[in-house]
């Protein structure tokens, strides 16, 4: 098993009325919000109902951590069974997908002798190991691609974000539309071609579209796939950038209340700057590929299909950067304000805020003596 009770308790205390976000499938809040929901039992994630009651995390490892595996990767997929799905504050047991050891590890967890079953949750794992985060969009496409039917409720996107999307995917690729359908693109039709290019399965409508590409095959298909992975975080930091200046002007703002350890002031105030530089840094980052994709894309809209098909290509790769780049800043947004709600006092113990900052740093990639320290 992986980690300490500790780390596992701070990874879920916060967590309770969370289903969903970049770096987290609350599967637990899930089963208790879904109870009685007779799609959710008869399309469950997984076979064993005590892993639909799980925690996942995407987890960036600590040094202590990388030892578990042979590879010597950056971030884990992290599957945690809480002592009790009602009560995460509780802690749970633990385990990284793809550990040394870890399939009898996740036998144990999961309970049961099922190995028909056993061999899809493993296989559920691995496509969620894949992942560059757990965003529900994504996930439910990286699913249904797969073959796996799973209840919509596993997956806690509102109708009105659905809807946003699509029309803000209407607008990104209008010109395209009238590119490769010769003028065609009256309001229906693109709302129509829009949904054929979001949804998972293959529509013969978008063929004038493939053609367009120049593509076959599972190029086409993984090239569509990372291009609606692309469309998608375009989306999202659309509406992040804001919240996210919010954000860097509340951190410098935050007061302390209670017990004013004159280590831990100093110890917070630091954070406080390697935060912003390291989310920063990632904005940067995430502002990179997006202008690569909208450079490739005009090229695309002025007639040359080439450049565009050939980002495409290697699309799966950068798709991956850039969603674990945007992840660790809507992460931490995210979270922030889900911590720090509008309208509320900005206030938090010291020992509270410098673990918060902590974990920011350590989703951020910054380099710091404090995110070994916990």
């Amino acid at each position: 098993m992986a980690g300490s009770n500790e780390r596992i308790y701070r990874s879920l205390r916060g967590l309770e009325k969370t289903a969903s976000t970049s770096r987290v499938l609350n599967l637990a809040v899930l089963s208790v919000r879904n109870t009685g929901n007779a799609e959710h039992h008869d399309a469950p994630m997984f076979t064993s109902p005590v892993l639909n009651g799980a925690v996942i995390l995407k987890h960036r490892l600590r040094a202590d951590e990388i030892d578990l595996f042979d590879t010597r990767p950056r971030t884990a997929t992290k599957l945690i069974v809480p002592f009790d799905r009602a009560d995460l504050s509780l802690g749970g047991r633990a385990v990284f997908v793809g550990q040394r050891s870890w399939l009898p590890a996740l036998a144990e967890l999961r309970g049961g002798p099922d190995e028909d079953g056993m061999v899809r949750d493993i296989e559920v794992l691995e496509a969620l190991d894949q992942m560059p985060s757990l965003d529900p969009f994504l996930l439910r496409e990286h699913l249904k691609r797969r073959g796996y039917e799973i209840s919509s409720t596993y997956f806690d996107i509102s109708p009105g974000d659905a809807d946003r999307m699509q029309r803000f995917v209407g607008g990104e690729i209008a010109r395209l539309i009238e590119l490769a359908y010769g003028g065609a693109g009256s309001s229906g039709a693109t709302s129509r071609l829009v949904e054929a290019l979001l949804s998972s399965k293959t529509d013969e409508r978008l063929e004038p579209l493939r053609l367009t590409l120049q593509l076959e095959g599972e190029s086409y298909r993984e090239g569509i796939f990372s291009w609606k992975g692309f469309l998608y975080y375009k989306w999202v930091l659309n509406t992040l950038w804001p919240r996210l200046k919010e954000m860097l002007v509340e951190v410098a703002a935050v007061r302390v209340i209670g017990q004013r350890d004159r280590y831990l002031m100093v110890a917070i105030e630091e954070a406080k700057v390697r935060v912003r530089s390291a989310l920063e840094t990632q904005v940067k980052t995430v502002m990179g590929y997006l202008k690569a994709y909208d450079g490739v894309f005009q090229q695309l809209t002025d007639g040359d299909a080439i450049a565009f098909r050939d980002f495409l290509l290697k699309s799966p790769g950068l798709f991956t950067a850039l969603g674990e780049s945007a992840g660790m800043v809507s992460h931490v947004a995210s979270f922030w304000r889900y911590r720090f709600p509008e309208n509320k006092p900005l206030m938090a113990p010291s020992d509270e805020l410098l673990e918060i900052l902590q974990d920011f740093e350590g989703g951020l990639g910054a380099d710091s003596p404090l995110s070994h320290a916990a």
